[in-house]
């Protein structure tokens, strides 16, 4: 579990309705049902006009791992790569077929696969970057759904002040609805900046940044899969590869 992205979200949300009270309003003015309907609809049918069905789907898979990451341990697997070599240079590339079959990394498997395999180098390095690199790009383009909402929703949060302003000017003779008139337009601007800048913006970089974190481990064990298949020794194979577990 990623505590600071529950703490980003609740400091978020103290950050508005805290502030609401400690401005002297209420918190029952911060509820507009026109201002929602405007903000989140429209900011939804704009990412959809925008996306592809099979990539909107798929950020809603993935935002999980703003709360709950994948799983990633780049020490314990440059040991795991270290020993593979290992057993490689001892009982040759078939030696590492039990490993594969235990494997239930499905990238992991498949690299294991095409050394038991016999691949060449060359063609093994060039099938799983294929691999990981269409992977990378699905992703990026779950993550940029986040990243459209967060440039729609504040256009939207304008058009709903102004529609609600236009609602005002209507009743421009009637002095007492002007005042609640002109606070649930504004509320409309709030949905749309503050969803952008404490929800959607943030979730989208945050999973970026996650699935550069991927890209970095699976390049790691590109990298150590073809010093293997090359017959590199197993300490220059971890020294070459110890560059990719820093700071993690």
């Amino acid at each position: 579990m990623d505590i600071l992205s529950l703490i980003g979200i609740a400091l978020g949300l103290f950050a508005i309705l805290g502030g609401a009270v400690a401005k002297g309003s209420s918190l029952g003015a911060l509820w507009n049902i026109a201002a929602f309907v405007i903000v989140i609809l429209g900011t939804l049918a704009a990412t959809l006009v925008q996306t592809r069905k099979q990539a909107f789907l798929h950020a809603f898979r993935i935002v999980s791992w703003v709360f709950v990451p994948p799983k990633l341990d780049p020490r314990q697997t440059l040991e795991r790569i270290v020993e593979w070599s290992q057993v490689s240079r001892k009982e040759g590339l078939l030696g590492l077929e039990d490993f594969s079959d235990a494997e239930t990394d499905p990238f992991i498997r498949k690299g294991l696969q095409l050394l038991v395999d016999g691949t060449e180098p060359l063609v093994l390095r060039q099938i799983l970057e294929a691999d990981f690199e269409n992977r990378e790009a699905f992703d990026l383009q779950g993550a940029k759904v986040f990243e459209s909402m967060g440039i729609y929703s504040p256009t939207l949060g304008i058009i709903g002040a102004v529609m609600g302003l236009m609602a005002v000017m209507q009743n421009l003779a009637d002095p007492s609805k002007l005042g609640h008139g002109i606070a649930a337009a504004f509320v409309a601007t709030i949905y749309g900046v503050g969803l952008a800048n404490l929800l959607f913006l943030p979730v989208a970089t945050k999973l970026k940044s996650i699935i550069q974190t991927r890209i970095n481990y699976e390049t790691m064990l590109l990298e150590g899969l073809v010093a293997i298949a090359e017959g590199e020794n197993p300490r220059h194979i971890e020294n070459k590869l110890n560059g990719f577990v820093q700071g993690q």
